[in-house]
């Protein structure tokens, strides 16, 4: 985001993404605040508010007053403490993002009913472009639009994708369940990290998961350590929200990976989690396609560990998304245990403490065979069960495709109705990756020419029917 200039939508047709923009320079020294729409639909949108403080002394409050037209009112916020008086909605801090010190910024974040844009935004009394006249802002002609990660080129046609058949998704029993109440299964695919593969998630791409693959689920997973969240968490988080507005433009399910590996214990990262997941369960809890899997895999830890970190991390969650699904990892590399000598005996005997929660199961072709689809098998009668990770080789993530374990897993998964991602939807060197080396550089997905053997694989069964129950 520019945040040096108001942002706002013209009035017009509602988009996927923001379409276009009003924009007005301002001058330095002054309190300013930027407002951008970051989703729209036939009925509303949702929008985004940067408070910055661009003086030379810390401020320690901030005001912001926006005017809408009749007709269009705000239904929710966050991060911030919300007012009315007709039109014009006043926003002041949450408490403790109240004091800016020179150059920092406070966000915060709103849902609209109705598609009319604010007609006049103040901050601090002042017009929010930093001018000390609180006059309409201008708008300007549409710009030119180049293909990045937050500004889907297409929208799936209604009424035929994943998410308008099946809308919000719950658990019933140890199923998931569509909006009829029917038990469902979604199929897709892994990103790698975002740190390492960024440029093969982008508009083509995922226009192939979505028509080309026809998947149900796009999967992100952001890396915490290994150089991801930990070093740039404002950046991973607004990457990670693109691509879920990605995948709802296409019709997807879009599931937040909190990719925990190294260390294995999650509650190392017990802080960094409730910060990201309070950002995005607030950015995106208008939203239907959002799925949340807090902790990937955890290893050398206890599941008394694991679901003491569940129960702290889901209600931070369920403060703004009280209904999204949410998946819990399980203990050896979510094995259930049995990477560890254990099993799901201890889960069903001292399950999470919480309603509308899925367990985590990763499998890697290759290497878990028998063993761990009699596991899961056993497992799937008691507990509502999620394979959100799985290869189709080795767990080194590399090696030949096991095409006989594979089918042995996707025809157990299929009968079970147990949802899966497999990983990876990248042109990483190794077996797992779906495409083949140097694919994400040349711009080109769809089809079989660009394909792995184990993308080809997990490609013609994913694009099989999903048939999914509406009565």
């Amino acid at each position: 985001m520019r945040s040096l200039r108001l942002k706002l939508l013209a009035a017009g047709g509602i988009v996927a993404a923001a379409s276009a923009v009003a924009l007005i320079a301002m001058p330095a020294s002054a309190e300013t605040a930027a407002f951008t729409v970051t989703n729209s639909w036939s009925s509303g949108y949702q929008a985004n508010v940067v408070v910055k403080n661009d003086t030379s002394a810390t401020i320690s409050t901030w005001r912001v007053e926006l005017s809408l037209p009749a007709g269009t009112t705000v239904v929710n916020s966050w991060n911030t403490t919300q007012a009315n008086s007709g039109g014009t909605y006043t926003f002041t801090p949450a408490g403790w993002n109240a004091t800016l010190a020179a150059g920092a910024s406070a966000e915060f974040g709103l849902v609209v009913n109705g598609t009319g844009r604010p007609t006049t935004c103040l901050v601090n009394g002042r017009a929010c472009d930093g001018s000390g006249t609180p006059s309409s802002p201008t708008v300007g002609p549409t710009p030119t639009r180049t293909t990045t990660p937050s500004a889907p080129a297409t929208t799936a046609p209604a009424g035929r994708t994943p998410v308008a058949i099946n809308g919000q998704l719950h658990v019933c029993g140890v199923n998931l369940c569509n909006q009829y109440n029917r038990p469902i299964q979604l199929r897709g695919m892994s990103t790698h990290g975002l740190q390492w593969f960024a440029n093969c998630y982008n508009n083509a791409s995922l226009d192939a998961l979505a028509d080309d693959w026809q998947a149900d689920l796009f999967r992100i997973a952001m890396y915490v350590q290994e150089g991801g969240y930990e070093t740039n968490p404002a950046g991973f988080t607004g990457q990670v929200n693109n691509l879920v507005d990605m995948a709802e433009a296409r019709g997807m399910y879009a599931m937040i990976d909190f990719h925990t590996l190294t260390p294995g214990d999650p509650n190392h990262n017990l802080e960094r989690a409730k910060t990201f997941f309070a950002a995005v369960s607030a950015r995106n809890a208008a939203k239907k396609n959002v799925i949340y899997e807090i902790a990937n895999e955890p290893n050398g830890v206890s599941w008394t560990g694991i679901k003491s970190y569940a129960e702290q991390v889901i209600p931070v969650i369920r403060a703004n998304d009280p209904d999204a699904v949410i998946i819990v990892g399980t203990r050896g590399w979510s094995s259930l245990g049995v990477s560890d000598g254990s099993g799901s005996s201890e889960v069903i005997a001292n399950p999470v403490r919480a309603t509308n929660i899925m367990y985590a199961f990763h499998f890697y072709a290759a290497s878990h065979k028998d063993n761990y689809r009699a596991e899961l098998e056993r497992a799937a009668a008691a507990l509502p069960l999620f394979v959100t990770e799985f290869g189709t080789v080795s767990a080194t993530g590399g090696g030949a495709v096991d095409t006989a374990s594979s089918t042995a897993w996707l025809d157990l998964l299929d009968r079970l109705k147990i949802g899966y991602a497999n990983w990876t939807y990248s042109d990483a060197g190794e077996g797992s990756a779906a495409f083949r080396a140097g694919t994400c550089a040349g711009g080109t997905y769809a089809g079989t020419g660009v394909l792995s053997e184990s993308g080809a694989m997990l490609r013609s069964r994913i694009r099989t029917p999903d048939n999914f129950p509406t009565s």
